[in-house]
């Protein structure tokens, strides 16, 4: 299913309100923002509606939120989208959807953090709190698995953005890559992630982080996914700092396979962002800069 094939609305989410739950629907409906898998409009002040309107997978994604969170957000020191009801498909509109409370602030690739000392250590806090041992039956995907897996995909993207001049060192990308992918696997135990920790799913607000939003790839596995976060999420020199607040400490393995995670993620946001340039279906320019900050940052520091 591609980009705008199912047309919402504000008159589709009341109705839909009005069928599933009536209790909501004299609230307040106006567009939050319209995000890869979902929209989200805002509902009064204080939730929000999230409807699937992309990709197939955005369904299993929203109900994995609502399986899972609730018992995880108390836990968590930065605001969530705590889900708050389930929608389930309909004649009207043939998809789950979910009623979540609404974080307030902007998403860090439109509004990046400014405050090194106070980002840093409230990612690190963030973090340190969710990679908690997860319980038996949690879901499992790529994002917690070994780089190995993902390989061919990182060639892919970066034969993409080379040829299209959008890197400046691809062989510094790719050395830092092969590092992290011949790094030790992880033998821990399996850690609650977040997985999908880029600048448009962290909100800020002062110059620092105010929100996490986005689980939809929520899994357990390997850590180092997202401890690749402050090299897109930090301003320069805040690195150090994070790593110095996170715990337990990473070994080096870890921050090996952490950079691994953020060239490739930088590597595909580079890829949206230069569509979104171009007017491009899916793409969104705002999402070019700090993944491009992000392989400045790498190439230029040593693990």
């Amino acid at each position: 299913m591609g980009h705008g094939e199912i047309d919402i609305d504000a008159g589709l989410i009341r109705d839909l309100l009005r069928e599933q739950h009536p209790d909501l629907a004299g609230q307040p409906v106006r567009l939050g923002a319209r995000g890869w898998d979902n929209q989200l409009w805002r509902l009064g002040d204080d939730l929000a509606v999230r409807l699937p309107w992309a990709t197939e997978s955005a369904d299993e994604l929203l109900r994995k939120e609502h399986a899972w969170l609730p018992a995880l957000a108390p836990h968590l020191p930065l605001p969530t989208p705590v889900p708050q009801r389930l929608g389930e498909p309909c004649e009207r509109f043939p998809r789950p959807w979910i009623v979540t409370t609404w974080v307030p602030g902007e998403p860090a690739d439109r509004a990046p953090a400014t405050n090194g000392i106070g980002a840093a250590d409230s990612l690190a806090a963030f973090l340190t709190a969710l990679h908690k041992p997860a319980p038996a039956g949690a879901p499992v995907g790529l994002r917690g698995g070994p780089l190995a897996d993902l390989a061919e995909g990182f060639a892919r993207h970066l034969a993409m953005a080379d040829g299209l001049g959008l890197i400046p060192e691809p062989d510094a990308v790719r050395a830092i890559w092969e590092d992290a992918a011949a790094a030790p696997a992880w033998d821990g135990p399996t850690l609650w992630i977040h997985g999908d920790l880029h600048p448009a799913n962290v909100l800020t607000a002062g110059g620092t982080f105010c929100g996490v939003i986005d689980f939809g790839e929520l899994c357990a596995g390997d850590p180092a996914c997202d401890l690749a976060a402050p090299w897109a999420l930090l301003p320069d020199g805040a690195v150090d700092r994070f790593y110095g607040a996170y715990r337990p400490t990473p070994d080096a393995a870890t921050l090996r396979r952490a950079r691994g995670w953020a060239v490739l993620r930088a590597l595909v946001c580079i890829l949206i962002g230069d569509a979104g340039v171009h007017g491009r279906p899916g793409g969104k320019p705002s999402w070019g800069p700090p993944a491009h900050a992000t392989l400045r940052r790498l190439t230029t520091t040593t693990g």
